[in-house]
């Protein structure tokens, strides 16, 4: 059986030819019989989400609703009203939460269901989804991770345990798992989603976007969260892009796997097809990462410092916390080479629409209980295997993560990363998603891990 699109299942929906709770009652079947296997969510909702999809279908607007019955994981992040928010950590409260975050309340206004909400590692922090909670693992090989730190959510998607997950991205925690999982992940730039991620989304780095099957599926999703109905309509462009690859890697420390560099070479070679003009141009990645790895740290001792119980947090959070601490009082946090940055990256955009990199440099680490590896276990791991997403949070502006073949002795999906500059109307994402989509056209992806497609 073909599951439908979000895009397919709303609009069933909307004509009344599928019910609300039908399209729910199929997704925990689905979660019921998938869910052990792939450890992808921390809080199922049953029951009450069929009683939220039957007040779906009882919805006198229910003809206009976008999302109408589609059936929606949250990353456990993120309030949902009723659900404890435990964000991957024993030191996080177990009472309920009272409202509902902006995201989740527009995607119910919209007529989604909230299914469940996904694992997360602990307080997000890391680039692999397990906690004291449990293991997440990737549907295309369950041997290794899903990534993070919206792992859960790539899980639950990639398996077609639902149709649609939120994510969220402070350091590539949206691209990551969608390269690892084989789907497209769109982190929005600055301001086009609400936030109110944590205490401050690090400094504001952290973004709330979607993780999809498909670029029309995610394009929805996004333009409900942005309260942006225009971006639902993804256009492919209609004049050759100038679009660059840069030789090289983000930092001395990482070295890209053969198979990531063909899969760029591969979307090259589509992306000359459809006419566009690609060329190579050394991108100036900075050659001193510390105020990307100070936000990452203070933010992380932001969160730290809220919880009820920071006590119960594990080893490893707790030393990236502590260099947090560091950062703030050696003064690492300052705004000035943030600024000089963005000048030259600005400036080689001059004449550039699109930025095309690998997502990652190597296949995602084994699933295994990284929290209870050392914090520089984990933290040269993540560096090693995901450099090329977290300078786009650090600047604030679109990227994805699109899906770009196969890794044959990894067994894991490839993915490139596409990059465009940011603008208060959206059209950076647009174009982000008009590019992604050519490439979905040319370059078809399954949707499906194999064996989770019944």
């Amino acid at each position: 059986m073909t599951l439908p699109t979000a895009v397919e299942l709303a609009a069933s929906v909307r004509s009344g030819s599928v019910t609300a709770v039908d399209a729910t009652a199929s997704a925990l079947q689905r979660i019921a019989k998938h869910g052990d296997a792939l450890g992808a969510f921390q809080v199922v909702r049953g029951q009450r989400a069929l009683v939220e999809a039957a007040e779906v279908d009882a919805r006198a607007d229910r003809s206009t609703l976008a999302l109408a019955g589609v059936s929606i994981a949250i990353k456990d992040n993120i309030p949902v009203a009723g659900e404890p928010m435990r964000d991957g950590s024993a030191a996080t409260s177990a009472e309920p939460e009272p409202v509902d975050h902006p995201v989740v309340a527009r995607l119910r206004e919209a007529g989604a269901v909230i299914v469940g909400l996904t694992r997360v590692p602990e307080l997000c922090v890391f680039g692999t989804t397990d906690s004291v909670y449990g293991i997440s693992r990737n549907p295309w090989n369950q041997d290794r991770t899903p990534g993070g730190s919206s792992g859960g959510s790539a899980a639950a998607v990639a398996s077609g345990q639902v149709t649609l997950a939120h994510g969220n991205d402070g350091m590539g925690s949206i691209r990551i798992p969608a390269a690892n999982c084989g789907l497209f992940g769109i982190k929005p730039g600055s301001a086009l989603v609400p936030q109110e991620i944590g205490v401050d989304a690090w400094f504001g780095m952290s973004e709330n976007g979607p993780l999809a099957t498909t670029v029309n599926d995610a394009a929805l999703m996004l333009s409900v969260m942005a309260g942006r109905p225009e971006l639902a309509v993804v256009t492919e462009p209609t004049r050759a892009l100038r679009i660059a690859i840069s030789p090289g890697e983000p930092s001395s420390l990482v070295t890209t796997d053969p198979e990531f560099l063909r899969g760029q070479r591969e979307t090259v070679e589509a992306l000359r097809a459809l006419g566009h003009e690609v060329i190579e141009a050394k991108f100036p990645y900075p050659a001193n990462p510390l105020p990307l790895l100070a936000r990452w740290f203070a933010g992380t001792e932001t969160d730290a410092a809220a919880l009820p119980d920071r006590a119960k947090l594990e080893p490893r959070t707790r030393t990236h916390a502590q260099w947090g601490r560091t950062a703030r009082r050696l003064g690492w946090l300052n705004q000035g080479p943030v600024d000089r940055l963005r000048a030259r990256v600005e400036a080689y955009f001059g004449d550039i629409d699109l930025l095309l990199t690998p997502t990652l440099a190597q296949p995602g680490p084994l699933a295994v209980n990284w929290h209870e590896k050392s914090w520089y276990a984990n933290i040269s791991s993540n560096i090693r295997y995901a450099p090329y997403p977290s300078l786009w949070n650090l600047l604030g502006w679109p990227a994805a993560s699109v899906p770009a073949g196969w890794h044959a002795t990894a067994n894991v999906p490839l993915a490139v990363q596409l990059v465009a500059a940011p603008a208060a109307d959206g059209a950076g994402e647009a174009l982000v998603l008009g590019v992604a989509a050519q490439l979905e056209r040319v370059r078809p992806w399954p949707r499906i891990a194999p064996g989770f497609d019944d």
